[in-house]
């Protein structure tokens, strides 16, 4: 069929079902900027490129179908780099299109030239340049497919002069892999594990999300009477609700999870790296077990052992190997049930033991915390302890909720409160950590899944970087609840610098006006709250105002200075000062 290359890319969007793209409108990619519309696409203008990303990223998160982000050449696409580099620790199937220089003046350092491959080459699972117009349809395709096959963004890289002329072409038909549950052998090497194991524990990590595959790891817990740790991060990928369901691992994770994983002689690490920083030892446990015999079920094989040791590395999809897993030991005598209930009330012992304790750990108690508290009475009054900040807003969560968490001292400890019995519910912004992500991602998110209830939590400083998208959510009607924890400092940063460095402190003040007046002046709701009794119904109406009358909402909690533990104890020392006049800064 004769058509233009920008019908061509347009097309085959279209024959991978593509119905929402965000990013900046450009002169670069105009000529099929112009065909979005009759094709079905929504094109959402945002306030910066690298939201537009972040957006992709949410709306892949929770729909489990392609996220896109397009911008102008130059300038608008390095702006994405983050972006993209967040989906690829997430492993979404973002497709970044960047359109590029023109290939008569590349070279020649035109107006918004530069060499765009390289900048997304380390956060791409593979990059597509349309080097000919007539294989504009074929790139845009292998992009589509890749993205999901390689499960992390890919690049599709095309000279802004290519969307014109006449190319005789067929539109691709998407191609997708079923993926199936592992080798033979690796399965029963792992069954026999299992069936002599006396204490299994599943780590039911983010491939069980991406593989829709909670009711295949469900059953398979249920047929060991296994308890169920989240992977950090991943807090939906098992029900809350479920007894058998013990918490996250990780950074600020339950003591539950870790105090039950410690127990382990077999671990079923199901669809999950294992990523360093979530295994990391936490609240004073080093709670991975050092004798247990690991099996790793990951769709990539280079992920099989690369952190930790394994016994058994199966690679396959997390819901069919669940399942093969499943059938091989359902009807043998497994070791495990002759103390099942024995397990059973250790678990259930482990999680309320976690839960009283939450309950009345309503403030840091460390030196520093305290002496905040009481200079922050003096100052402002009885402002909110953090942690019971959050025990609130996890009571008043709404069922169905989608909760974007930004970085930083009070969302990372929200770890330990956020509780889910549906997937595809929980966004952070996993192992590449950056700021200014829970808004935009979870702007993407209410995109795809426009019924569900959509919650992000950002400190002052993560907030600075992203708030201005607010706008994007008014002129665009995406209806959306920030929870903005109002401290007035970088508190992740800070509280290294209480633990390692005196005290003495530098950068780390972020004085700011309020931001639910500054959400007013860009056309949202915005309300301060100071009083805990408020917490909870300020969210349930913030909510409700979302999903009943279209309006997005700006919560600012006025919080004290506190800090929860670092982030990085395990990547700093005390330091060591040799020049006399520093002689004093030990």
């Amino acid at each position: 069929m004769k058509m233009t290359p920008s019908e061509a890319f347009v097309e085959t969007m279209v024959a991978n079902n593509v119905t929402d793209m965000f990013g900046i409108m450009g002169s670069a990619f105009m000529d099929a900027m112009d065909i979005f519309a009759p094709a079905g696409i929504r094109l959402i203008p945002v306030v910066h490129e690298q939201g537009a990303g972040h957006m992709a990223d949410g709306y892949s998160r929770v729909s489990g179908r392609h996220g896109v982000v397009i911008g102008q050449n130059g300038p608008g696409i390095s702006n994405c780099v983050t972006a993209i580099a967040a989906a690829y620790w997430a492993h979404s199937p973002v497709v970044m299109i960047t359109p590029e220089t023109g290939t008569m003046g590349m070279g020649l350092g035109g107006f918004q030239e530069a060499n765009q491959l390289p900048m997304f080459e380390e956060f791409t699972k593979y990059q597509g340049h349309v080097n000919n117009p007539n294989r504009m349809a074929e790139f845009t395709g292998r992009c589509f497919d890749r993205a999901m096959s390689e499960m992390g963004p890919t690049q599709l890289n095309i000279p802004r002069d290519y969307f014109y002329g006449e190319i005789d072409v067929d539109i691709p038909q998407p191609q997708r892999l079923d993926r199936g549950p592992g080798g033979d052998r690796s399965l029963a090497e792992a069954a026999e594990l299992l069936a002599q194991a006396k204490f299994p524990v599943i780590v039911s990590g983010g491939g069980v999300i991406m593989a829709d595959a909670i009711a295949e790891c469900q059953a398979l817990a249920e047929r060991l009477g296994a308890p169920v740790v989240n992977s950090y991060l991943h807090n939906d990928s098992f029900p809350a609700s479920h007894p058998l369901w013990c918490g996250p691992l990780g950074y600020q994770g339950s003591k539950a999870a870790m105090k039950l994983i410690a127990k382990a002689d077999v671990v079923l690490a199901l669809g999950t790296r294992l990523g360093p920083f979530g295994t990391l030892p936490q609240h004073g446990m080093d709670y991975w077990p050092k004798d247990a015999k690991i099996i790793q079920v990951d769709a990539d094989n280079k992920m099989l052992g690369l952190v930790k040791k394994i016994s058994v590395g199966i690679c396959g999809d997390a819901g069919a190997s669940a399942t093969a897993l499943l059938s091989r030991i359902h009807d043998k005598s497994l070791v495990c049930d002759g103390n099942k209930e024995e397990r059973a009330k250790d678990i259930m012992a482990e999680k309320a033991n976690w839960e009283e304790e939450l309950d009345g750990w309503t403030h840091e108690k460390d030196a520093f915390s305290l002496d905040m508290i009481e200079e922050q009475k003096h100052e402002e009054g009885n402002w909110l302890h953090p942690r019971q900040v959050l025990r609130e807003l996890e009571k008043a969560m709404p069922a169905s909720k989608m909760v974007s968490t930004d970085i930083g001292n009070i969302n990372s400890v929200a770890n330990s409160y956020l509780r889910f019995d549906e997937p595809r519910s929980f966004l952070a912004p996993m192992s590449f950590g950056n700021c200014g992500y829970a808004l935009p991602t979870v702007m993407g998110a209410k995109v795809a899944c426009p019924d569900r209830p959509a919650i992000a939590y950002a400190g002052d400083g993560a907030w600075g970087m992203s708030m201005m998208e607010t706008m994007t959510c008014v002129r665009h009607n995406i209806p959306v609840t920030a929870v903005v924890f109002h401290n007035r400092q970088w508190g992740a940063e800070k509280k290294n610098q209480v633990d390692f460095y005196g005290r003495r402190f530098v950068a780390g003040e972020l004085e700011s006006e309020s931001w639910a007046g500054i959400g007013r002046a860009m056309g949202a709701e915005g309300v301060t709250v100071d009083q805990l009794e408020d917490v909870g119904p300020a969210l349930e109406k913030a909510v409700d105002m979302q999903m009943n009358d279209g309006k997005t909402t700006v919560l600012e909690i006025m919080c004290t200075r506190e800090l929860g533990d670092p982030f990085r104890r395990d990547a700093l020392s005390k330091p060591v000062r040799f020049l006399d006049k520093y002689k004093d800064y030990v």
